[in-house]
């Protein structure tokens, strides 16, 4: 038994749910969002929360159940509240910097990176070492902060590179004489 799957997931005040076969809408106050539901899993939308259960054991099924169930959760998330990651640039000439609709990066390569920012995506930088990316689509606001990270990640002789916050990066020792 799935116990992420069995929790109905509640409804807030200020959002509207609608689910129509295996399509959930989600309508709030950051905007809308929906999700289509695989075929093994079941979702119903009474008494002010979203359900979902499997249509039968098959482990295919069972393990949908979960997934969906935190899909749909994080639908609701997003349209209230919204979601965000952050990032931060560790080394010597590292910098990040909005410029029009790009977000232009120096990673000590011989030219600057220009990431142009998808469409439901915000990204600030406060600091010129920190960058932080917001967005109503849980999956987009990791994947662009992925796809970020990946241009210089952390190396583990120095820690120099593009980090999420708070990350732990394991630190080699230099060579020995």
């Amino acid at each position: 038994m799935s116990r992420v799957g069995k929790k109905p997931v509640p409804v807030p005040s200020g959002v509207t749910a609608t689910v129509t076969g295996q399509t959930v809408k989600m309508k709030g106050t950051k905007g809308e969002l929906e999700f289509v539901v695989p075929s093994q899993v079941i979702v119903a939308f009474e008494d002010g929360a979203v359900t979902v259960q499997p249509k039968d054991q098959s482990k295919v099924a069972r393990s949908l159940w979960g997934t969906s169930r935190a899909r749909v959760a994080n639908l609701v998330e997003g349209v209230s509240k919204g979601f965000e990651k952050k990032l931060e640039i560790t080394g010597v000439g590292y910098r990040a910097a909005m410029a029009g609709k790009a977000l232009k990066l120096s990673l000590g390569y011989s030219h600057d990176i220009e990431y142009e920012i998808p469409a439901g995506i915000t990204i600030v930088t406060p600091k010129p070492t920190e960058i932080t990316i917001t967005g109503i689509d849980r999956q987009k606001v990791g994947q662009v902060a992925a796809e970020i990270r990946d241009y210089r990640g952390p190396e583990p002789y120095k820690g120099k590179g593009v980090k999420y916050a708070g990350e732990f990066i394991f630190r080699k020792e230099g060579k020995k004489k």
